[in-house]
């Protein structure tokens, strides 16, 4: 949990991963793509390339998304398709991490 009462204001970076809201004693579970959030004011603003719900993604969708990104990463061998299927990759894991 993170306090933020009277803080400095921060920016920080924000990679691809999961966002976990506490909000009405609910859990919601975001799959962030990355970009910055701002703490500062007692208040947190994120702002990413692309976010979705964990709620609203198709579970068989994001599995055989994660499949066939595991699948490009083996089969790549340009450094450059490399990064971008190694990048593929962590947003299909993130999404399924996100549905659970």
């Amino acid at each position: 949990m993170i306090r933020i009462a009277n803080q400095k204001l921060w920016n920080l970076a924000v990679d691809i991963g999961i966002l976990r809201i506490r909000l009405n004693a609910q859990w919601l579970m975001m799959a962030l793509m990355g970009d910055f959030a701002r703490i500062g004011n007692n208040e947190i603003t994120v702002l990413v390339n692309d976010a979705e719900k964990g709620s609203d993604i198709d579970p068989q969708e994001a599995q055989q998304t994660l499949e066939i990104a595991e699948a490009n990463v083996k089969k790549v061998e340009v450094r450059r398709q490399k990064i971008e299927a190694n990048l593929a990759l962590r947003r299909a894991r993130t999404r399924v991490e996100a549905i659970n």
